[in-house]
């Protein structure tokens, strides 16, 4: 009878899931998720394990509902994977491909292995739209900037169709050992910081139920109403997204259909789908083998000589920088594991060009700290931000956190509900209370440097310093 060993990675989820559907085919399913420790990968933050501690329970639990299990191993996936097949009298592995770097080469290795004992190996994508080198440049390589990247990719993705699982799944004879999910202790107590992340549902369920309720109540609108943090016009499934409990097709063909039914324009849909679209130009980056945490996209931008600043680092950890907005940003990402994008935006500015601090620590806080942490999205993202990425915005274009700040927080809901210090000033002075007359700071019950901080640092003067340490990319 053949057995096969299916592997769980970042597609935590039963439907539409090709890996799930082929093993099924085949006869007896052993579903194993590994906790990868190996030298390839970089370990997950704290936020994404938390996350991915309650995915995995959601998963287990359904299919525990199909008459299946969910096998738990840690430690690094080239060893124990075969070790496991052997164990189990596999006949055949499928898992669905990761392209973080590092991880194509090995899985390559894995395979390899796997092939010459004998099994058959079945590598599926189900975490992407497109593999990364679907589409190429007319030389073979990764496409540099986003709009040809899209042009060219748009009219070949493909949707596969809907796949269902069995009501029941085919179990083997015997089940082999498991570890506890309570024994890998992803959840934080000593201090517990998650009390904020009540608000999401990790799990293929969840991830269901997000994407409809933004299907019939966000997406008309989205292309406006997702600048603004106040408002609801965000999907907020980037965290589903990432560990797989939703297909990316499930959110490309429904986009679609809001579309053919009338429940939302044509626009709206398109520009959630170019975000979609985004997702897959840093993917196809990324899995080209550079490691973009490390280092810039643009080799001129490793010659900016960024200051080194403890004190600045975690005043902007903490949102204590003394510019509301960004404070707000930084509040939100700490209570919640998530940041709405357009604050992103502003705090990662503010941190490369404002405080002069290297992207890449600014990287590293956001991969710890949120639920959607993202190689490629993360690492490019920074980088866009910064200059030195694919695409990026001019090394010379500094965001205002002031100006930002009045454009997509007019009235101050979002500022005034994470930074409730400052939230009794009148709007006008809302988003740069340093301005604001003695006797206006007094009656909000403001005062500067004690119950607010003031700004950790001038904002002409840092847009001067910014552009004076950037130049030194144009003789590059």
């Amino acid at each position: 009878m053949s057995h096969a060993l299916l592997w769980f990675r970042r597609d935590l989820r039963l439907f539409d899931n090709p890996a799930l559907s082929a093993a099924v085919a085949e006869g007896a399913v052993t579903p194993v998720y590994i906790l990868d420790e190996g030298p390839d990968v970089r370990p997950q933050g704290g936020a994404a394990l938390w996350w991915l501690n309650r995915s995995l329970a959601a998963l287990a639990a359904e299919l525990e509902s199909r008459g299946s299990r969910l096998i738990l191993r840690r430690g690094d996936p080239a060893t124990l994977v075969p070790a496991l097949a052997a164990e189990i009298g596999a006949t055949s592995v499928h898992w669905n491909d990761l392209f973080d770097p590092g991880l194509r080469q090995r899985d390559d290795r894995l395979e390899a292995r796997l092939s010459a004992a004998g099994l058959s190996v079945g590598r599926w994508n189900g975490a992407h739209l497109l593999r990364p080198d679907a589409v190429t440049t007319r030389t073979g390589g990764a496409f540099g900037v986003f709009t040809p990247f899209w042009r060219a990719a748009r009219p070949v993705i493909a949707d596969p169709g809907k796949t269902e699982p069995p009501g029941k799944l085919p179990a083997p004879a015997a089940w082999p050992a498991s570890e506890a999910l309570e024994s890998w202790d992803l959840q934080p107590i000593s201090p517990d910081w998650s009390a904020g992340f009540a608000g999401w549902t990790p799990g293929e369920a969840g991830a269901r139920e997000r994407l409809g309720g933004f299907l019939s109540r966000g997406l008309a609108g989205y292309g406006r109403a997702r600048d603004f943090p106040a408002e609801a016009g965000v999907s907020r499934l980037s965290a589903h997204l990432h560990f797989g409990e939703i297909s990316p097709f499930a959110l490309w063909r429904g986009a679609l259909n809001a579309v053919e039914r009338g429940a939302a324009p044509e626009a709206d849909a398109e520009k959630f789908l170019a975000e979609l679209g985004w997702r897959e130009f840093n993917a196809a980056i990324g899995g080209r083998g550079r490691d973009l945490a490390l280092t810039s996209f643009d080799p001129r931008f490793e010659a900016v000589a960024w200051r080194t600043s403890p004190r600045d680092l975690e005043a902007w950890r903490r949102g204590r920088t003394g510019y509301p907005i960004v404070d707000a940003g930084m509040r939100e990402l700490w209570t919640t594991g998530w940041m709405h994008n357009r604050v992103r935006m502003i705090c990662a500015s503010f941190l490369a060009k404002h405080l002069l601090l290297d992207w890449r620590a600014g990287e590293a806080w956001f991969w710890d700290t949120l639920v959607d942490a993202d190689h490629a999205s993360n690492a490019g993202n920074w980088q866009w931000v910064a200059g030195s990425g694919a695409d990026a915005a001019p090394y010379f274009r500094i965001f205002s956190p002031m100006a930002q700040g009045a454009k997509f927080d007019p009235d101050g809901r979002y500022v005034r509900k994470w930074v409730p210090e400052v939230a009794r000033l009148p709007d006008r002075w809302l988003h740069a209370p340093w301005t604001a007359a003695p006797m206006v700071l007094e009656a909000a019950g403001v005062r500067l440097g004690e119950t607010y901080p003031a700004p950790v640092v001038d904002h002409d003067f840092a847009r001067a310093r910014a552009l004076e340490a950037y130049a030194v990319v144009k003789g590059r």
